[in-house]
């Protein structure tokens, strides 16, 4: 009996991780599947049914993962967050910035989309989107304070360059991501326009 016992709790040990890895996938499945549903129609048109199509799964099971349609958009925006900050870094505005953007969107073109072009029409999501742009309008200054005069073409173009280039690379993802190899310079020489603009003229 004692024989049988230790086996059953080998074999039960090893299965919890298992379980544990499985949920894991499940989450990931349905984010997913969410972000591809919401990136389609938008949050407010996008019903769970819709998502639990998407996913092949059903209702109830959404409702194991997440409380709620707005905590599951709540999920693949956080997601979309992480993802883009491990992609592009967050402190410097140097060479490989737009680069790593690119990547990131091309990477991610849904979650891409839903950050920067819907969530940013979503009043009760728009916080999360105000902050970003914050912080990227910081990184902007910080950077570009560096190379023009401190003044109010710094600021505007601390608030410009950050809102241009995401606006730039959507447009690319929506133009089919034409050239990969050459988006970055394209992008790059607009940016390094609106810098030389932001310079005092003689």
């Amino acid at each position: 009996m004692s024989t049988e016992a230790g086996q059953s709790q080998h074999e039960a040990g090893p299965a919890q991780p298992v379980r544990r890895l499985r949920r894991a996938e499940r989450r990931e499945q349905i984010l997913d599947a969410a972000t591809r549903a919401f990136a389609r129609a938008g949050y407010t048109a996008t019903g769970l049914d819709d998502i639990a199509a998407e996913a092949e799964l059903t209702r109830a099971m959404l409702y194991r993962h997440f409380d709620s349609k707005a905590d599951l958009y709540r999920a693949v925006l956080d997601r979309a967050c992480t993802r883009l900050a491990e992609a592009t870094g967050a402190d410097n505005f140097d060479d490989d910035a737009i680069p790593a953007l690119l990547r990131a969107a091309a990477a991610d073109p849904d979650g891409f989309r839903l950050l920067f072009r819907y969530a940013a029409r979503e009043p009760d999501f728009r916080e999360l989107i105000d902050s970003i742009t914050a912080a990227s309008r910081e990184v902007g200054r910080r950077n570009l304070a560096r190379v023009i005069p401190e003044g109010p073409w710094l600021d505007w173009a601390a608030s410009l360059i950050p809102a241009f280039t995401l606006e730039a690379v959507i447009a690319w993802l929506d133009a089919g991501q034409p050239d990969p190899d050459q988006a970055a310079d394209r992008i790059t020489a607009a940016v390094h326009g609106v810098m030389a603009a932001a310079h005092p003229t003689p």
